[in-house]
């Protein structure tokens, strides 16, 4: 059979399974993506898309409509919590020109996931089912059948898990496996760069980092909005949701000490666009496939936000599991030529989020304390999903 003799089934319509979604769909591959939501809408905030898969998204033909959405990443401004000074980086980023993919780019997250979802629906006007909720899987002669809540059933040649980090396919395929709470809370918001104007000395993108909290905000938007991100310490988090409504009063108090700029901006956050969450995280699965089954992004390697990389690695599985697919050696072959072309990568960007984390909330910063930290590592931010090296050994065995 051919590519286009192949059907697949993609679970979760984010940012990883609308990219995976619109590589095979460019590949010839028969596509279905199932939300379980019932409608795709706005959702989320600020993101980072690397330079490298920014490259990958734009030979996806979303290049232009990713420029536009977006602003490069400029030289971010590390700050003292408490005093506002400098520790490293650079608070001057107004005269560094859009070098458009050479660089890392800011964008909202429901900008990207618009851009993402035309252009699969460009491909396949009929490629993304919402109001789908999997409720059971089954593999059997080549075949994957998943089954939904409504009762419908529905059979593909692979399954692409893409369910994010409480993912349905991972606990039916590998079993239940509760991702431990990571003693950290985020908060985050987004302001009108007016409102925010005042303070905003420390640059356009400026991280204020303390013991045991930092404060993260860039310009997204073209410049209109500010997104703003505060991740604390916390010995508990008994809340469910993701998206848990705060105060701005409750924002402040978590960020009570720092300097000025971060408690006025805290203040003129809108009250309606406050949210909290507990974060969460564990190391990737043992394996990422079972049969013709496969888990990609968070469903198969949740991480921190400390290195802003959660949305480009799940970008990067889309992109690789479609040159995986691609060199023809089958569904499960292709799965296994993935999985060992992204394991050392990812694992890699885990454990360097979480080291990061630790070196920016470790205690009283300093200048000298950034300068081993993770995000100085440019071959991290470069790695290039579209011409990495694909790990094709197994045709050795």
């Amino acid at each position: 059979m051919t590519d286009a003799d192949l059907d697949v089934a993609v679970i979760g319509a984010g940012i990883g399974g609308l990219t995976a979604a619109l590589a095979l769909l460019r590949d010839g591959w028969r596509v279905r993506v199932y939300e379980q939501s019932a409608a795709l809408g706005e959702v989320g905030a600020g993101i980072t898309v690397s330079a490298g898969a920014g490259r990958a998204l734009a030979g996806l033909g979303v290049g232009e409509a990713l420029l536009a959405a977006s602003m490069p990443v400029p030289d971010i401004a590390f700050l003292h919590y408490r005093t506002g000074a400098l520790l490293a980086g650079s608070v001057d980023q107004s005269a560094a020109a859009d070098a458009g993919f050479a660089t890392a780019r800011h964008v909202h997250r429901a900008d990207l996931h618009a851009l993402l979802l035309a252009a699969v629906r460009a491909a396949d006007a009929g490629a993304v089912v919402t109001g789908a909720r999997l409720a059971g899987l089954a593999q059997s002669e080549g075949r994957v059948v998943a089954r939904f809540a409504d009762g419908a059933a529905v059979a593909a040649d692979a399954l692409i898990g893409a369910d994010g980090v409480r993912s349905t396919v991972r606990r039916l395929c590998f079993g239940a496996d509760t991702p431990p709470f990571a003693g950290q809370i985020a908060f985050r918001c987004l302001i009108p760069r007016e409102a925010a104007a005042p303070f905003m000395a420390g640059g356009n993108a400026a991280v204020s980092i303390g013991a045991g909290r930092i404060f993260n905000r860039y310009l997204i938007r073209g410049g209109a909005l500010v997104n703003v991100i505060g991740i604390v310490r916390s010995a508990d988090w008994v809340d469910e949701g993701w998206r848990t409504p705060a105060t701005v009063a409750e924002f402040g108090a978590a960020f009570e000490g720092f300097h000025g700029d971060v408690t006025g901006l805290i203040a003129r956050a809108p009250a309606e666009s406050v949210i909290k969450w507990g974060l969460f995280a564990r190391g990737p699965a043992a394996h990422w496939a079972q049969g013709r089954v496969l888990l990609i992004g968070d469903a198969a390697h949740p991480m921190l936000p400390f290195l802003g990389l959660g949305a480009a690695t799940a970008i990067e599985d889309g992109i690789v599991l479609a040159r995986a697919l691609r060199l023809g050696l089958g569904v499960e072959a292709g799965f296994e030529v993935f999985w060992r072309s992204r394991a050392a990568r990812v694992e890699m960007v885990r454990a360097l989020s979480v080291r990061q984390g630790e070196i920016i909330q470790a205690g009283e910063p300093d200048r000298g304390g950034l300068t081993d930290a993770p995000s100085q590592n440019r071959a991290l931010f470069a790695y290039d999903p579209a011409t990495a090296p694909l790990q094709t050994n197994i045709l050795a065995i």
